[in-house]
Parts: structure tokens; sequence; C-alpha cells
């Protein structure tokens, strides 16, 4: 029994654990380059730095880390209509972290790369996906009765996360981009970091089935 549950327990755990560490890394390598400011300067931006492989290892971290969270709410909530989408696509944000992580941004100033093109594309899908990822996955939270709780709350993250990524595109933000950036990626996160908490809960609350006796 404590076999089962302890592998139940490990995507609710990575979708824990993920978040603190994108957290932890950008506080470390943002406050460890001199002249950068986490509140004018972009996360993207500390890949082109002296402890730009942090960032990039906390990327490829919280993007494998999704995809087992993922693969843990695929089996674990009811199916209403947009599930498998929603799951689709979120496993699919997953992967653009770590596209994200492994071709850094343009030089500012410098010539247009591959390199540049594609973290560009991926950071701006990125954040059109999440929101609509669990969007497509709230009427299944709503539907599930021990989810009923998160659904509200996914309501709200997706929301704001769409005025948010909506606000990067068509707004400005010149000499507080990097925060806006943050409260983007914050918004994210949080939802993990919420839903993985009540995952667990879930799984410590339910009570163990009674085992056979064993056979002398």
């Amino acid at each position: 029994m404590s076999k089962r549950v302890d592998i139940n327990s490990v995507p609710p755990t990575v979708g824990i654990v993920g978040p603190v560490v994108v957290v932890l890394g950008d506080l470390s390598a943002s406050l460890s380059i001199p002249g950068y400011s986490p509140i004018r300067d972009s996360v993207s931006s500390l890949a082109l730095t002296s402890i730009g492989w942090l960032q990039s290892i906390c990327f490829l971290a919280m993007g494998l880390l999704l995809e087992i969270f993922v693969g843990g709410l695929f089996f674990n909530i009811g199916r209403a209509r947009g599930f498998h989408g929603g799951i689709v696509l979120l496993a699919l944000c997953g992967f653009v972290l770590m596209l994200i992580a492994t071709f850094h941004m343009d030089a500012p100033g410098g010539p247009r790369t591959i390199d540049g093109t594609i973290h560009a594309i991926a950071s701006y899908g990125l954040g059109l996906l999440f929101p609509i990822a669990i969007l497509l996955l709230a009427p299944s939270f709503k539907s599930t009765p021990n989810w009923k709780g998160i659904f509200v709350y996914t309501l709200t993250a997706g929301i704001l996360a769409f005025g948010l990524i909506l606000g990067a595109i068509l707004g400005r933000q010149a000499g507080w981009f990097g925060l806006y950036e943050r409260i983007i990626i914050l918004n994210a996160l949080l939802w993990v970091e919420v839903v993985a908490v009540h995952f667990l809960r879930l799984l410590m609350r339910q009570e163990p089935k009674p085992q056979p006796d064993a056979v002398a």
C-alpha cells in the first residue's frame, strides 16, 4: 500500500517543487549579476549573463516536472468538455518551457538569430497556451466533486493570464518590463503550486483500502 501511495504522490510533489525551483533560481541569478534589475530587465536576458546556465537548468527542470504533474492530473480528474484539449495544451506548456530554456533570446542590438526567433515565439506562445489550457480544464474541475474548490481559482487565474499576456503584447512596459514579466510567470507558477497542494491533500485524505490477510 505504501509503495502505491508513494507513486501516486509523485505528480503533486513535483508540482509543488517545480515552481519553488524556478522562483529560487530566478532570485539567485538576478541578485548575483551586478547592474541587473529584476524590475527593468527581462527574465530571458538572464540567459545572456555568466549565470545564465542556472536559469536554463531551472526552466528545463520545470518543464520536465510539469509533464509529470500533468500526467497525474490526467488520471485523477473527471472528464468534462475540453478536458483532453486542456491536458494536451498544459503538457505542451512543459515542452515549450524546455524550448525556452534551450534557445536563448537575441542580445539587445545584436543580429536576429534562429535561436532568438524560436525563443521569442515560444515565450509568447507559452503566454497564450497556459490560460487556454487551464480554462479548458476548468469545467472538469467543476464537475469532479473533490476538485470543485479549484474551479473558481482556475477561472480567475486563466482570465488574469490572458489579460497579462495581451498587455505584454499590446502595451508598453518601458522601465518595468522585468517586473511585469515576472507577474505573468508568478501567476502561472502559483496556479501549479495551488493545484499541486490540493492534489496532494486529496491523496493524503484517502482512506487505505483493507488488505487481505496473508496466507500462512
